[in-house]
Order: C-alpha cells, then sequence, then structure tokens
C-alpha cells in the first residue's frame, strides 16, 4: 500500500474514534460509570460532581463554605446542556449566602472535589465521615 493512502487511511481512523470525545465534551453535564460505583454525574471535563449530605437539613441550600469550599468547590454552569438521558427539570441554581451562584440536582447542590486530578478520579467519594458522595442520576433521591 502506498505511503499516501495509509496516511489517509490513519487520519481517518484518528478521526472516527475522537467522535465520541468531541460529542461528550458538548455536555455541561453528562453520565458517566464506574465499575464498583455504576453510574455517576461528571461536568463537561469529566470530573465527579458531589453532593453533600449535610446539605440535606439546608432545603437546597449549601452548607459548605470556607475551607470546606476550598477543598470543595461549587460547582455552577450558566448555560445548562445535558444529554437526554438526563431531564432539565432536575436541575436548578440557587445562590449561595456568599452571592455566588451553584448548580443543584433534584435539589442538592453540586460540588467538585480538590483532590481529584483527571477525569475519573472520584477521590472524594465516602469522605469525611462518609458524607460526600458521587450522583447516581437515578438513584439521588429529591431534596425537597
Amino acid at each position: 500500500m502506498r505511503r499516501s493512502y495509509k496516511l489517509v487511511l490513519l487520519f481517518i481512523a484518528v478521526s472516527i474514534l475522537s467522535i465520541p470525545a468531541l460529542a461528550e465534551s458538548s455536555y455541561s453535564v453528562n453520565i458517566t460509570a464506574d465499575k464498583f460505583l455504576g453510574n455517576y454525574l461528571v461536568n463537561e471535563s469529566g470530573f465527579a460532581l458531589y453532593y453533600y449530605s449535610n446539605d440535606g437539613s439546608a432545603s437546597g441550600s449549601s452548607t459548605c463554605y470556607d475551607d470546606c469550599a476550598t477543598k470543595w468547590p461549587p460547582f455552577y454552569t450558566q448555560t445548562l446542556t445535558l444529554p437526554d438521558s438526563l431531564r432539565n427539570v432536575d436541575f436548578a441554581t440557587i445562590t449561595r449566602t456568599d452571592g455566588s451562584k451553584q448548580t443543584t440536582f433534584k435539589g442538592w447542590p453540586l460540588y467538585l472535589y480538590s483532590k481529584d486530578q483527571a477525569p475519573g478520579d472520584i477521590f472524594g467519594n465516602g469522605r469525611e465521615d462518609n458524607l460526600w458522595h458521587v450522583i447516581d442520576p437515578k438513584e439521588q433521591p429529591q431534596l425537597f
């Protein structure tokens, strides 16, 4: 096979393989899976989104500020784009007491974990006396 044909075939193969990655990044919130935890929500970069159990007593408000918010940055997206497997009605935006915005899922404020360094990391799950968890979109209870 001539060298030019090999290059064309290589280019086509790389293009086809990159299509799913491009499609995935077009969502501001998506679903991914872990073989042990099952499905969970991620941001547009593939980083896990978490909920904080203590927020359950705050009726949809965040209770994570100061050092907590440094370790667990609140997640916010101004323009929510979702795959068909997620529903817009399950998401909302709250205004935190410091005036910043935060995205919620089924009433639960969403967070990232500062020690997750790469897409697919889920080091925050079960942290701090099992108060932090990834969000299974089908199993997550409605907060209010």
